[in-house]
């Protein structure tokens, strides 16, 4: 067998921190932060991770203003300190209960992120209420907490490696990459065992209730929670507002953990059905990865449309990529003669304001 003459490894080293956050009153909590002259979010004492500062934000849903998620509460990780240099992190949500145990049922992961000043909430993360407070373990005395588990990368460092390591022999190779999404995607195709049925505009889709509530939060009130009363027993449930190839798709990451296969101009446009619908069933990994194609694929065309999309789901670096879009471009007329863009004056017209602000600013 082919060998090599040396070996090396590049290593990122991270260090990990934890803030454990108290909410103490809190059914008052929920009535300040949705008083409409209450509008600032809860933040937490700083703390320090890695040589950064950060804080937690807590607000009774993932955006302030947003009926959508009446049902879950939000807490966001900040960068606060005044180095102007940007830092890579992730962070792990999870509450606790009274004996300072983790309930896996609530808690939450989000990837390496980018964190760079101004401060605004890199992270995000949803929390229904409704597992939380049925819980009886979870809110006691009306006071419950949450830990967030901030890792964050530090510098490189080279590391040289034995003989053993520079060799190519097979009985040294590496185990083979996970193939769990495989099975997980057969399955769905298959159907065995399927235990409930979705109808979407004509057409029906067979999953598994375990491993949609497994994955999604909303999901799981519906077919096990506080929610499952309201689409009754039977084994079909109707599903509105939403394109049959996009839920289809939809399932297809819940089961995979990635998107099926698309051509370059089906793929934007399944972003944006995709966002929407990772949005409703708080999917924050298709999210994340939706709002990734969108910010690759803007256009004169898909712009106004694509800026109106991120306002309406929270998506800030969307937003920021649609606006540093229309800064740049030398066609703004063309894109103000769009139906997205006449969409936009007449149904938003705050955040008409702010893209004129910018537009004024470049």
């Amino acid at each position: 067998m082919p060998t090599c003459d040396s070996a090396s490894a590049i290593i990122g080293s991270s260090v990990t921190g934890s803030h454990l956050l108290h909410i103490e009153g809190y059914s008052r909590a929920k009535e300040l932060l949705l008083r409409p002259d209450e509008t600032a979010p809860a933040d937490s004492q700083s703390f320090t991770v890695g040589g950064r500062t950060w804080l937690l934000r807590y607000v009774p849903s993932p955006c302030p203003l947003d009926v959508r998620y009446p049902g879950h509460i939000g807490v966001g990780l900040i960068l606060v300190d005044t180095i102007p240099s940007p830092v890579c992190a992730r962070a792990r949500f999870v509450l606790l209960d009274q004996a300072g145990n983790e309930e896996p049922a609530c808690t939450q992961s989000v990837g390496w992120r980018d964190f760079s000043l101004p401060a605004a909430p890199a992270v995000a993360v949803v929390i229904e209420k409704a597992a939380m407070e049925a819980s009886p373990n979870l809110v006691v005395n009306d006071c419950f907490r949450l830990r967030c588990d901030v890792t964050v990368l530090k510098q490189f460092r080279r590391e040289k490696r034995g003989s053993a390591w520079a060799s190519t022999d097979t009985t040294l190779s590496m185990a083979p990459p996970s193939n769990l999404h495989h099975y997980l995607g057969a399955l769905l195709v298959a159907k065995d065992g399927a235990d409930v049925t979705f109808q979407v505009a004509g057409e029906t889709f067979s999953a598994h209730r375990c491993i949609l509530a497994a994955r999604s939060p909303v999901f799981k009130a519906q077919l096990f929670g506080a929610m499952r009363e309201s689409i009754g027993t039977g084994v079909c449930v109707r599903i509105d507002d939403i394109e049959p190839q996009a839920f289809g798709a939809l399932l297809h990451f819940i089961y995979t953990d990635a998107l099926p296969d698309m051509t370059g101009q089906e793929e934007a446009l399944m972003a944006q059905h995709l966002l929407e619908a990772a949005d409703r069933y708080a999917l924050q990994r298709l999210k994340m990865i939706c709002e990734e194609k969108l910010c690759g694929c803007l256009d004169m065309n898909t712009v106004a449309n694509t800026l109106v999309l991120a306002e309406q789901h929270c998506c800030d670096r969307l937003k920021v990529a649609c606006i540093q879009f229309l800064k740049s471009t030398q066609s703004l007329e063309a894109v103000m003669a769009t139906s997205g863009f006449e969409h936009l004056i007449r149904s938003f017209p705050a955040l008409l304001r702010e893209l004129i602000s910018e537009l004024a600013a470049r």
